[in-house]
């Protein structure tokens, strides 16, 4: 009869270890998943920068550096592979955005243009669509790296290698610009 005890509870146990691997592999490839949303949401956010550019070039000839800023920006963050190094890519391309942006508020005429408002309005879909991945991938990032950090999966994560995920943080400075109210 204790020989029985002993083999549910041993099979208990095994059961439960591959419940946690189970689970760890699932939240493993829903960060993945989550990453790649992320990753479509660049590109498209990659692809559309030259058009705006080009159409800003069209306005403001003379704002030579800002443009090639922007294009620089863009280019190091559409070569970035790693979630850190798309971080900081990124960052620098929201910085170099703002810039870009901030020139066209000085030609009425740039800001007039159907095509450039087209390319703003497009920008801003695919800012929210990556604001909702970047959100997404952070949240599933946090269930993985709570179960590989938490007692008992931790010993499962650790004799199968699972590891943490990185957070994906982009600071939109626009956000955090404080508004000037004028009277």
């Amino acid at each position: 009869m204790a020989v029985l005890i002993i083999i549910g509870v041993l099979v208990l146990i095994v059961l439960y270890a591959v419940s946690i691997y189970n689970r760890l592999v699932k939240l493993k490839n829903l960060v993945q998943e989550a990453w790649s949303s992320i990753d479509v949401m660049l590109k498209k956010r990659h692809d559309l920068i030259p058009n705006l550019v080009e159409t800003v070039k069209g306005y403001a000839t003379h704002e030579k550096e800002t443009l090639e800023n922007v294009t620089k920006a863009r280019n190091l963050a559409a070569g970035a592979n790693t979630v850190e190094d798309k971080e900081a890519a990124e960052k620098s391309l929201n910085q170099a955005m703002v810039n870009l942006f901030a020139v066209a508020e000085q030609y009425p005429d740039l800001k007039a243009n159907t095509n450039f408002q087209q390319l703003q309005a497009e920008l801003s879909s695919i800012e929210n669509d990556i604001e909702k991945s970047r959100r997404y991938y952070n949240g599933t990032a946090r269930e993985n790296n709570t179960l590989v950090e938490s007692f008992p999966s931790n010993v499962i994560a650790n004799m199968y290698k699972f590891e943490k995920a990185k957070f994906f943080e982009l600071d939109n400075i626009a956000e955090r610009a404080v508004p000037t109210v004028k009277f």
